[in-house]
């Protein structure tokens, strides 16, 4: 009977750990965060928030619709239903009295969310410009630039970007192999390898950029984009996904670029958008950046064409 016992409590703990893992710790973070505050809405008005029920759930949508975008009510709505299920308890999202309330608000405040602004090619040459311009150690410089021009070039999740190793990297003739262990669409860890040719200009070449940066930090090792302590000495700590994102708000402002509308997502977007504009087809744009479904890779390849496909360049004035 102990044994059974015993057995019973190594699979409840190994189905629980299973659980855990079935979602990436920035996902599960994010499902938090999302329930906390459904939770905080239901304790105001006396609800329940575990388990809930749609009539609930449509209310606190309605609540949050002035200032969310549908795109962040689909969001928390995933949120408070997988929190349900991860606590086995049933939550129907597909209700109507949830389904029509969001084709209701969808109508009212319309579906066109305008995104974060991509990096363009202009945008990246000035970054490098002023990094280089700089007063400050070359090993700071090599790092900085390093990070944006890899990201750029390889079209990267910044979550992406900052956990490549050393021993995810292969330099060869034509350039450099990136192996990506995890990503975003890429939960179960089957890897894929991006692949940065070299530039004809060096000083905005990821490749060069990137060897100068190993060579100067004497990195053989671990993480490429690490953590300076006070004085400039580089730790053997990771960047968080965050650094990334005010590391290229920094530069865009010493640029004299206004920088509120760019966020982390803009050097992965910015790739596809100047990869769309230079003629890149869809399906090779995708091999790079890694998305599963050519929705918004067609997105990218609609905003960059506007003006090359524009009917109005057809009227001679």
């Amino acid at each position: 009977m102990n044994e059974l016992t015993t057995d019973l409590k190594s699979l409840h703990e190994a189905t629980l750990n299973n659980l855990k893992n079935s979602k990436a710790n920035n996902t599960l973070r994010a499902y938090k965060s999302d329930f906390k505050d459904f939770a905080a809405f239901c304790a105001k008005h006396g609800f329940n928030s575990l388990p809930s029920e749609p009539k609930i759930v449509s209310l606190y949508l309605t609540h949050i619709s002035k200032n969310s975008k549908i795109s962040t009510l689909r969001r928390r709505l995933v949120s408070i239903s997988m929190l349900h299920k991860l606590k086995g308890h049933y939550l129907d999202t597909k209700h109507p009295i949830i389904v029509e309330n969001l084709m209701g608000i969808k109508r009212v405040k319309g579906s066109i969310q305008k995104g974060k602004k991509p990096i363009l090619i202009s945008h990246l040459k000035s970054i490098i410009n002023v990094i280089d311009k700089q007063k400050i150690e070359n090993i700071k410089k090599f790092r900085d630039k390093s990070i944006i021009l890899v990201g750029f070039g390889g079209g990267f999740r910044r979550t992406e970007l900052i956990s490549i190793d050393y021993e995810d990297l292969e330099f060869v003739t034509e350039g450099l192999k990136i192996t990506i262990r995890r990503s975003k669409t890429d939960q179960f860890g089957e890897g894929m390898i991006k692949g940065l040719p070299y530039f004809t200009n060096e000083n905005y070449c990821p490749v060069v950029n990137l060897k100068k940066w190993l060579e100067i930090s004497k990195i053989k090792s671990g993480p490429i984009f690490r953590r300076f302590s006070k004085g400039l000495s580089l730790t053997e700590k990771r960047l968080t996904d965050q650094s990334v994102v005010l590391l290229m708000k920094e530069y865009l402002n010493l640029a004299g670029i206004e920088n509120k509308n760019f966020a982390g997502h803009s050097l992965r977007s910015g790739f596809a958008t100047v990869a769309a504009e230079s003629g890149a087809d869809e399906r090779s744009i995708m091999a790079m950046t890694g998305h599963k479904t050519t929705q918004m890779v067609r997105r990218y390849i609609k905003e960059a064409n506007i003006f090359k496909n524009n009917a109005l360049n057809k009227i001679k004035v």
